[in-house]
């Protein structure tokens, strides 16, 4: 089972930027494929972005596409989510999860507060 810590977010204005990470524990780590997923007030958790265990795959979400891009270092064992153009609809706590091979995702972190102000 690996370990995850988010961190970066914030408070920031509609059309500005952050990144995020997630630092994962495990030696295992660049055999996981990563992803980012997100949770409003009053909303379900949805799912934002996803990257293959060697980065050589990304997906994202309707909702994202164009603005947010997932990466990772597997040698700092630590996913990104770099947000463009952010609005305030994505406002959230965003999380990241990890999926090993024929698993499901699996969450660990607290997660990381991103507000933005319009």
């Amino acid at each position: 089972q690996v370990q995850l810590v988010e961190s970066g977010g914030g408070l920031v204005q509609a059309g500005g930027s952050l990144r995020l990470s997630c630092a994962a524990s495990g030696r295992t780590f660049s055999s996981y494929d990563m992803g980012w997923f997100r949770q409003a007030p009053g909303k379900e958790r949805e799912w934002v972005a996803a990257i293959s265990w060697n980065g050589g795959n990304t997906i994202y979400a309707d909702a994202v596409k164009g603005r947010f891009t997932i990466s990772r270092d597997n040698a700092k064992n630590t996913v990104y989510l770099r947000m463009n153009s952010l609005k305030p609809d994505d406002t959230a706590v965003y999380y990241c999860a990890a999926m090993a091979e024929g698993s499901s995702w699996e969450f660990g972190g607290q997660g990381t507060q991103v507000t933005v102000s319009s």
